[in-house]
């Protein structure tokens, strides 16, 4: 196993139905660390850039338009394999599919309103978080409970 960082967004709905908080405590049950986090509002440009993979897609507007249409909330995780567990713990991007006990099957509600975003592999993780977070906003430190998991 390797340690990895990986990007993860409170969405907009997230943040409206007071979920966030719920959000991060289910990583850090896990065992998964927060090192960088912030509350921000997307601009066009920075969705854009986020979601450069879906321009030709027929729900770009769409995605762009719900992503900047509130503020959300920007992490960055750590910890072994973080990224496939990050995305274990969310449940598949369809809510109504996706397994109750992960975040989308317990709180999502539609494919567009899906609550959250995690990197999908290594590369788009590092790619992602530069996009969110400066290196200054990173934070290296030990959790004490590590010895107990």
């Amino acid at each position: 196993m390797s340690v990895q960082r990986t990007l993860v967004l409170c969405k907009p709905d997230a943040v409206q139905r007071g979920l966030v908080g719920r959000i991060i405590s289910r990583f850090e049950e896990k065992g998964l660390k927060v090192v960088g986090m912030k509350m921000l509002s997307l601009d066009e440009e920075l969705a854009r850039r986020h979601y450069q993979e879906h321009v030709q897609k027929p729900f770009f507007p769409e995605l762009v338009a719900f992503i900047t249409s509130s503020p959300i909330v920007a992490m960055a995780i750590e910890g072994e394999n973080a990224i496939e567990v990050v995305r274990g713990l969310m449940g598949v991007t369809d809510p109504q599919k996706a397994a109750s006990g992960t975040i989308r099957g317990d709180f999502g509600l539609n494919l567009t309103k899906n609550l959250v975003h995690g990197s999908d592999c290594l590369s788009s993780a590092q790619h992602e978080l530069l996009l969110f977070f400066s290196p200054e906003e990173l934070h290296e430190y030990s959790l004490t409970l590590k010895a107990w998991m």
